[in-house]
């Protein structure tokens, strides 16, 4: 072997432990993906014509390229951190440039004007979701989460899907006419919360009675709102509305719906027309400084030989509340959570995605600012909406996943020594770890 040939033998064989090396260091870094030189044999040039089987003038590093692998998935305390379980990469930018770069390190934190940041201070990207839609923005951008508490929103919608039991008789003619205090006076009862403009919370009882009409599948809706009767007026009270349904025991819609105090019927969903205090009225549109109507749905409602039960009930009011955390969705969905149990969406995390992955630049800090220079079949980084993730106490197997409380370790850390000690071996110097014969 020629002086040249070994030279280069050493200096490749030396650039290999750099690079194995460095992967060793980087054990423990979030997000960090090994590097692998790869190496291609050397020959001098010469003409066609003048071609003929020679020896190689020896080794070079042709590339150091990194290996995106998946790394292991382990559990932090940060709600901030997360793991990207496939393909994808966190936009980062720094604050005041549209410069971005991608990284795979998930560990994020708040910066004191409520950014999602790095630990170098790069702002996650992003689109921040409108508060009274519930829509994202068309354009990504730093993501900024919410710092203080929402106000009461009015009850304005509340549903009930029960079951009412076939079995109860319709009831006889010395059947005391209903009244709030009378328990003889109806068959069954619940309740559901309601909130005014100022987030006071009242309670909202309704009650059934069935009724004598043909068939006995109709039954007479009656309310009250804390402890007052809807409607307050005629005494004794009026029902507020009628459930009518079919012989299979499903609702029948088109015979279930509103009564007025003069008996007149009005199909669909029932309008009850709440008393809430003077100095919460009127609740716009209404104009009323009386009540405010409130919408009552029964869908999915059925009478069954079973127990009077409720499976479901729901209401779109609430109490005002203070920030308690964040979370983040299975569809990305950045989440604030208030201390009045609401949960609202605060921003949607954006994914990059890259058809060549080698053609981004390591710039330390484990981000990759994008190349202006492109080779061939590859494709600008893409901002991806609306990619799967998951969200805590599970991660999705697929590509492009996030776990929320989550980060992805350096994968490989083990083959790295392998192929070390398989270095030391092959040079046959200090660190050979292969055993000598005795002589």
């Amino acid at each position: 072997m020629s002086f040249q040939q070994g030279i280069s033998g050493l200096n490749a064989a030396s650039r290999n432990l750099e690079v194995i090396g460095n992967n060793i260091a980087n054990a423990n870094t979030v997000g960090a993906k090994s590097s692998r030189a790869e190496f291609a044999d050397v020959y001098a040039n010469a003409a066609k014509s003048q071609w003929s089987p020679t020896a190689g003038m020896g080794v070079r590093v042709a590339a150091v390229t990194q290996q995106f692998a998946q790394g292991s998935i382990r559990t932090t305390e940060n709600p901030l951190d997360m793991a990207i379980n496939g393909r994808g990469f966190f936009s980062v930018t720094q604050p005041g440039s549209t410069d971005t770069a991608y990284t795979r390190n998930g560990q994020f934190q708040l910066d004191s004007n409520g950014y999602v940041v790095t630990n170098s201070g790069l702002r996650l990207q992003g689109y921040q979701v409108d508060a009274a839609t519930g829509q994202s923005s068309g354009v990504a951008g730093d993501i900024q989460l919410p710092a203080g508490g929402i106000g009461a929103k009015v009850t304005t919608s509340a549903g009930l899907q029960i079951n009412l039991d076939s079995r109860t008789p319709v009831p006889p003619a010395t059947m005391p006419a209903f009244a709030l205090g009378d328990a003889k006076s109806y068959t069954s009862s619940t309740s559901v919360a309601t909130y005014d403009q100022q987030g006071n919370e009242q309670v909202l009882s309704v009650y059934f009675r069935r009724t004598a009409a043909p068939g006995g599948n109709e039954w007479d809706v009656y309310a009250s709102h804390d402890g007052v009767a809807v409607p307050a007026l005629p005494v004794p009270q009026v029902p507020t509305g009628r459930l009518t349904f079919l012989p299979d025991g499903t609702l029948d819609a088109a015979k279930s719906g509103t009564l007025d105090a003069g008996g007149g019927f009005t199909a669909g969903d029932m309008t009850l027309d709440l008393p809430y205090a003077a100095s919460t009225l009127p609740v716009p549109p209404s104009a009323s400084l009386l009540t405010s109507p409130v919408t009552m749905s029964f869908a999915n409602s059925k009478q069954q030989s079973a127990p009077f039960g409720v499976a479901a009930a729901t209401q779109d009011g609430y109490a005002p509340g203070q920030l308690s955390g964040f979370g983040i969705a299975a569809d990305g969905t950045v989440e604030a959570r208030y201390t009045n149990g609401n949960t609202q969406a605060a921003a949607q995390i954006a994914l990059a995605d890259y058809r060549n992955v080698q053609r981004l630049a390591p710039a330390g800090q484990l981000v990759h600012p994008q190349r202006l220079q492109l080779c061939m079949g590859m494709a600008q980084g893409l901002v991806v909406r609306g990619r799967q993730v998951v969200g805590p106490q599970r991660l999705l197997a697929g590509r492009g996943g996030l776990g929320q409380g989550q980060l992805a370790q350096h994968a490989g850390t083990a083959a790295q020594l392998v192929q070390l000690a398989r270095q030391a071996v092959s040079r046959g110097g200090v660190g050979r770890v292969a055993q000598q014969p005795v002589a």
